[in-house]
C-alpha cells in the first residue's frame, strides 16, 4: 500500500546540499516525490512509497546529511491521487 507524506525540515538545511542528499537517499529507498527549498529557510519534501520504506526514509530525514543540522520535522499525511514516478529536486 502506497503512502504519501509531506515533510517540512527545519534547521540548517539550505546551502548544505540537503536536497541533493535527500534525492540520493530517496532513490536508494525507491521513494518517489520531490524536495524543494522554501522561502522561510525550510526544506519541503513530498515522499511516496510503501510504509516500511517510507518510515526508514523519514528516520533518515530526522538527521539528514552530515553537512546539515536538522532541528525539527513536521510530517503531514497526504492523499495518494496519482502516483509519483521519480524523485526530483525543485
Amino acid at each position: 500500500m502506497m503512502r504519501r507524506v509531506k515533510i517540512l525540515v527545519s534547521g540548517r538545511v539550505q546551502g548544505v546540499y540537503f536536497r541533493f542528499f535527500t534525492q540520493n537517499k530517496a532513490k536508494h529507498f525507491s521513494i518517489n516525490g520531490y524536495a524543494r527549498n522554501l522561502p522561510d529557510g525550510r526544506v519541503e519534501i513530498v515522499a511516496e512509497g510503501d510504509n516500511i520504506t517510507l518510515e526508514k526514509f523519514i528516520k533518515w530525514c530526522h538527521k539528514g546529511p552530515a553537512t546539515a543540522r536538522v532541528d525539527h520535522l513536521e510530517i503531514t499525511e497526504l492523499e495518494v491521487d496519482e502516483e509519483l514516478t521519480s524523485f526530483e529536486i525543485r
